[in-house]
């Protein structure tokens, strides 16, 4: 558990994090939302002492982060950044390894653990342990980046804008591993964006920041629904609200008996992927399977219906 009580950091006359209190759970995704200038790096940094609070006080499993020396308070909580920062002289597996190196880890357990990790990531171990960052593609930088964040499996993973430089195609497939790697490990994961999709998409809790201020701290469904200020509102967007709160609910939700014509999609696939399924093929309703066999079906009448709920 991560405890942040009553954090505040000042710059001279500017109050860039002003008395933010939250508790993150062990083993979920926390990401903090907000606009540019509107403290949410600056309290990422504060985590692991890369910014020294001005008040306040950060506790993880109930030992203040004061009571440990930043170097090795770092060592225990991973740190990814937007563009990766891998060191370009060294291959992947000694970027991975790099943190385990330094806590004394032994060769082999620390090769066993780049090879895990490499795995996890859909990164073949033989293919990918020799290269170098410039041999590799934006995306699979970003992996590798992830991968040493983990490598040492810290208590918290400290994530700032990692996804920022790639792609849309490549930065949802990056989400998605994030996502499921972080369900395999149990990882608890603190992740800033501008981005409120992404904060979305990936947090089991959304932390919203407007002027150096927590204005909201909620589940993304009650972030949607139920804005706290009119800054939250605008971040969400009135227009896209409807198929925000989609992209959360489950095909098996809405699954019903009868057959439909095309590719069937995973019942954990959400109505958001389904309606663009519908809309691309002009299908009326899309086969649901689990476990490899169909199950049912979800309609387009079904989903706009749900849509038509939180118009």
């Amino acid at each position: 558990m991560i405890e942040i009580d009553d954090l505040t950091k000042i710059y001279g006359d500017a109050t860039a994090v002003d008395h933010v209190t939250m508790t993150v759970e062990t083993g979920t995704i926390t990401v903090i939302v907000g606009t540019s200038g509107s403290g949410k790096t600056t309290l990422l940094r504060m985590i692991n002492r890369l910014e020294e609070p001005t008040s306040g006080e950060v506790r993880i499993n109930g030992e203040s982060t004061l009571a440990t020396k930043p170097h090795l308070l770092r060592r225990r909580i991973g740190y990814a950044i937007q563009g990766h920062g891998l060191f370009p002289h060294h291959t992947v597996a000694r970027n991975i390894g790099a943190v385990p190196q330094l806590l004394g880890w032994e060769r082999d357990k620390i090769r066993a653990r780049v090879d895990e990790l490499l795995s996890l990531f859909s990164m073949e171990p033989a293919a990918f342990r020799s290269r170098y960052p410039a041999e590799l593609s934006g995306g699979q930088q970003q992996r590798v980046g992830v991968a040493r964040a983990l490598a040492s499996r810290p208590d918290l993973l400290l994530m700032d804008e990692p996804f920022g430089a790639l792609d849309p195609i490549i930065r949802a497939r990056a989400q998605d591993d994030l996502r499921r790697i972080q369900r395999q490990l149990g990882s608890t994961i603190m992740l800033v964006t501008h981005d409120m999709e992404e904060a979305i998409r990936l947090g089991d809790m959304v932390a919203v920041m407007d002027g150096g201020k927590l204005v909201q701290y909620a589940t993304p469904a009650e972030i949607i629904a139920e804005p706290a200020t009119p800054f939250v509102a605008e971040m969400v967007g009135d227009v896209e609200r409807p198929l925000r709160l989609l992209s959360l609910i489950p095909l098996s939700e809405l699954v019903e008996d009868g057959e439909a014509e095309g590719a069937a999609m995973p019942a954990g696939a959400s109505l958001r992927d389904a309606l663009a399924a519908c809309l691309w093929t002009g299908r009326s309703a899309v086969p649901v399977e689990k476990d490899g066999a169909t199950i049912g079906r979800v309609t387009f009448a079904a989903i706009r219906a749900r849509a038509e709920l939180h118009a």
